[in-house]
């Protein structure tokens, strides 16, 4: 495949992904989603890979979720809801080695969920984690929502989704979003010894260690596939139209005047 939306770049024993749009603040529209799948699972059976790295271009943002202005109802994609999130998704989980995530600046929406599908998140100490969706018109009805309650614990993951704050990378690893967190300036070499850590160990053990681990919450993909049908359907409302609107045109939203 013939990336525009990434770099990938091999790095000692561990390949590095990027999603290179920082003029979008990294967000992805459907074409970034079906890229990421083919370098997550190409990387993900290759033999001399140990571990994948997540990144997003630049200073500003890691990722801050589908890009709106892609966004008009449904997505610029495939998938249920124009972006194909549960195969992106599944690509993090289904791969048999540790998928790190490395942020360096916002984290928000779906690039906060990028966050809690990888194995290991490690943040540049100016990071910035939240979601955003119930202040854009949208939810994550499946990882986003239920897997970060077991990552985050109940209370605080509603108070993520239904508040829609923003967190510094100092609270994130306190709740437990994050591994480490690290001055901007030695964030790539901090990821990098991981992955050159990760290297030394086996790596069919770590294999079915993972396996395990995803298989405690693996029913949650059901759950997101149902969900995103019932996001499909909101999507095609005023209700969430109206976020979109507002978020692009850059005013609040007045989602009540559409509540039916």
């Amino acid at each position: 495949m013939d990336y525009q939306d990434l770099i990938v770049q091999r790095r000692a024993s561990a390949e590095w992904i990027t999603i290179n749009r920082p003029e979008r603040m990294n967000a992805f529209r459907g074409r970034t989603c079906d890229e990421l799948i083919h370098a997550l699972q190409r990387a993900a059976w290759d033999r001399e890979v140990a571990a994948v790295v997540l990144a997003g271009a630049g200073d500003k943002a890691f990722c801050t979720g589908g890009d709106q202005s892609a966004h008009e109802g449904q997505y610029d994609g495939r998938g249920t809801i124009g972006l194909p999130m549960e195969e992106l998704h599944a690509a993090i989980r289904d791969a048999p080695k540790p998928v790190i995530a490395r942020v360096q600046g916002y984290a928000i929406g779906g690039g906060n969920v990028l966050c809690t599908v990888c194995d290991l998140t490690i943040a540049s100490d100016k990071a910035v984690f939240g979601q955003v969706g119930p202040k854009v018109g949208s939810v994550d009805p499946g990882y986003g929502t239920a897997l970060l309650a077991r990552v985050v614990g109940e209370k605080k993951a509603r108070e993520m989704w239904y508040l829609c704050r923003r967190y510094s990378a100092a609270e994130a690893l306190a709740m437990g979003l994050v591994n480490a967190v690290v001055p901007h300036e030695q964030l790539d070499a901090e990821v990098q010894r991981w992955c050159d850590e990760i290297a030394e160990r086996s790596p069919t053990a770590i294999a079915i260690a993972k396996r395990s681990f995803n298989m405690d919450t693996a029913h949650q993909a059901g759950i997101a596939g149902m969900g995103l049908y019932a996001l499909k359907l909101y999507y095609d409302t005023d209700e969430s139209r109206e976020g979109v609107r507002a978020f692009n045109e850059k005013r609040a939203p007045q989602f009540r005047r559409h509540l039916k």
